[in-house]
């Protein structure tokens, strides 16, 4: 396997061509994914003055027989942003070589050990139903709108960004490129929301949700549902 090095509206001199395959260790790569089959570097120029500071663009794409890994940075000039793309590329490298090995040494915990492994989990008595704890024993305080018992291990962040609408590809493609295993979307075709995640091996899942105008009730707070895989 080469690594492919082109420039986009730029020339891209030897000198950085060399730096690549110096910076971008075959061997090392090919440890933490056995299944590379292409190695690209994209760099591009920003022309805005403005941006002087993050005028070079450097995407690394690396494509596997898993999910394609995307890493890009910018900078002041272009080895500055290949020296940072290439710690993101090694990062998702990792993460997803940890995955492969924890998915494969992983176990499921049986009932009984649960109470060993997992903080704040509730104990099983005799006839196997679990047993409350005795009231007022574990405090309560409220995180956001929840509300939290003992010490967690809930912990909860809010978040609001403003995006446009896209397509599935679209959101496939914006998901790889951070590195997360799930990716919050408007769908351009339908206008309403939706999720696309990561699923077993190299398959992937989406989510779509559907405003129902026939619900004029707030749902009770005793109910609850679950998802499918």
């Amino acid at each position: 396997m080469d690594i492919v090095v082109k420039g986009r509206k730029t020339e891209v001199p030897e000198r950085f061509r060399k730096h690549v395959a110096e910076k971008l260790k075959l061997e090392k790569i090919q440890k933490l994914d056995g299944k590379v089959i292409s190695l690209d570097v994209e760099v591009s120029k920003e022309p805005n003055p403005r941006q002087a500071d993050r005028c070079d663009r450097v995407e690394i794409t690396l494509r596997s027989r898993g999910p394609v890994i995307r890493a890009e940075a910018a900078a002041s000039d272009p080895y500055a942003a290949l020296d940072l793309a290439a710690e993101k590329l090694d990062a998702r490298l990792r993460k997803q070589h940890d995955k492969r090995y924890s998915r494969r040494g992983a176990r499921r915990l049986t009932a009984a050990e649960v109470a060993d492994h997992v903080p704040g989990a509730a104990t099983l008595n005799g006839t196997g139903a679990s047993r409350p704890e005795e009231p007022g024993a574990v405090p309560t305080k409220r995180i956001g709108s929840l509300e939290v018992q003992g010490d967690g291990p809930l912990v909860v962040r809010e978040k609001t960004h403003a995006a446009a609408p896209m397509t599935l590809d679209q959101a496939l493609y914006e998901m790889e490129l951070v590195g997360h295993d799930f990716y919050l979307f408007v769908d351009s075709d339908t206008k309403e929301p939706a999720v696309v995640y990561r699923r077993h091996a190299y398959d992937y899942g989406v989510i779509h949700l559907r405003t129902d105008t026939m619900i004029t009730q707030a749902p009770s707070p005793d109910a609850g549902g679950s998802l499918g895989g």
